[in-house]
């Protein structure tokens, strides 16, 4: 079955009237959007009135061979992806056809289902280009993604959001670090169904150089260093989601720009001369009092009401202590089975001291104490908080002589485990196996 494509568009630049009419026929029932032009000139001007997905150009066009234009096209800024058609073909042109960056190449005369295979083998390499990346950019998220508990304030907080989702507005999501912002941000995304993809940006992480290129993209030669074009981060979140964590980190000379996309919709890439459509939904967040920062003069005052069209707070840990039972047997579980150990107990009267505990790293924090109770193997109510927080009494010890007994414990559960097979158990520790004896003849002494 042909696929189609509803939200793509696709431009048809030809200047033989059969072909145009040909290919409009054959696209316009798999396209949202089918728009055609004789030349250059024509196309040029269509173009830059409207976002198009999908070119399909002839080489030879009167004034101009299709293969400039596109050549000049990806030196501004453009990564519309571009099928070349031609009846005149010679290694030299499809070597110019490549550099100019086609997707595919395709001699004329050509049947429909040609063409429509060449198109969806295009579809399905951009999207996977698209994927890649944002794994690539998402390795070092929080394994979880779902909101625990089941408190007042929680599932006051979950019918928000759930109003919420379906609508297009920015949404301004505030409360303290390890709150769980993120969480509600990809909530807020996957409920409202959108098809394109979330990505979360730590403004905090950006350089003020680099934060207009890593956003909006960059053309070629632009700056120093730009030796290609590339699509911002704004490009890769079409149709989904753009999540702005730490918004309060962002410089006065940026929040200009992001002030243009909210009102605008638009974005221009950095040396590009004019700007291009995108369709995203703006979710900021910040753990940072916005007003102040506003009174202060480091924040815009216009960016700030147009950031806070729905504002979302988050509560922090010490106001919701009745979701501790679920959020410990839920870290630890979750934590026990990626790290291979045994689950803790937790009997009430221990739930109850850590409820004693103010949490000021909130839900965050309270995983990572799971996470040390795990290792060190004592309850969550008797876990250590090297630097503070829940306290245990423990022989005072360095704190080398501490970590060599965690490893030394782990080491010899997967030993154990493994029925003693060094071997096996090396290959799941990630050492040799003559360097797993060595430890272990070493704490034998």
């Amino acid at each position: 079955m042909t696929r189609r494509y509803p939200q793509k568009s696709v431009l048809i630049v030809d200047d033989e009237f059969g072909i145009r009419n040909f290919l409009v026929k054959g696209l316009r029932e798999r396209f949202g959007l089918v728009e055609f032009a004789e030349d250059v000139e024509k196309a040029e001007s269509i173009r830059l009135r409207c976002h198009f997905d999908l070119i399909i150009a002839d080489i030879r066009l009167p004034g101009r061979s299709g293969v400039d234009w596109v050549s000049e096209m990806r030196e501004h800024g453009g990564t519309t992806a571009v099928i070349f058609i031609t009846a005149h073909a010679d290694l030299e042109t499809a070597v110019a056809a490549l550099r100019a960056g086609a997707a595919d190449f395709i001699m004329k005369p050509f049947r429909m289902d040609q063409m429509l295979a060449s198109i969806e083998r295009c579809m399905e390499r951009q999207q996977i280009q698209r994927e890649n990346y944002l794994l690539r950019r998402e390795v070092d998220k929080w394994f979880d993604s779902g909101i625990v508990g089941d408190s007042r304030a929680i599932r006051g907080l979950l019918d928000l959001l759930d109003r919420i989702a379906p609508t297009p507005s920015t949404v301004l999501i505030e409360g303290e670090s390890g709150t769980g912002k993120e969480l509600a941000a990809r909530a807020l995304h996957r409920w409202g169904g959108r098809g394109g993809s979330f990505v979360p940006i730590n403004c905090g992480a950006l350089t003020e150089d680099l934060m207009e290129s890593e956003l909006f993209g960059h053309v070629k030669g632009s700056f120093t260093g730009a030796n290609t074009s590339r699509e911002g981060l704004f490009n890769y979140a079409s149709g989904g989601t753009v999540f702005l964590d730490e918004i309060g980190e962002m410089p006065l000379s940026m929040q200009v720009h992001l002030l243009r996309v909210l009102e605008n919709k638009t974005i221009r890439q950095v040396g590009a001369n004019r700007e291009m459509p995108v369709d995203v939904r703006v979710i900021a967040a910040t753990n940072r009092d916005l007003r102040e920062l506003v009174e202060r003069g480091v924040f815009r005052e216009d960016l700030f009401y147009r950031l806070n069209v729905v504002s979302v707070l988050m509560p922090p840990l010490r106001e919701r202590l009745e979701d501790l039972p679920l959020l410990v047997e839920h870290f630890a579980s979750a934590l026990a089975a990626d790290m291979g150990l045994p689950m803790p107990d937790a009997d009430p009267a221990q739930l109850r001291e850590l409820a004693r505990y103010d949490w000021p790293g909130n839900v965050r924090e309270l995983k990572n104490v799971i996470e040390r109770c795990l290792l060190l193997g004592v309850s969550p109510g008797q876990c250590l908080s090297l630097g503070g927080g829940v306290e245990v009494e423990v022989e005072e010890s360095p704190l080398s002589d501490v970590l060599d007994d965690v490893i030394r414990q782990h080491v010899l559960r997967v030993l154990d485990r493994e029925n003693g097979n060094k071997s096996a158990a090396a290959r799941i520790l990630g050492v040799s196996r003559k360097t797993l004896e060595r430890k272990v003849a070493a704490w034998r002494e």
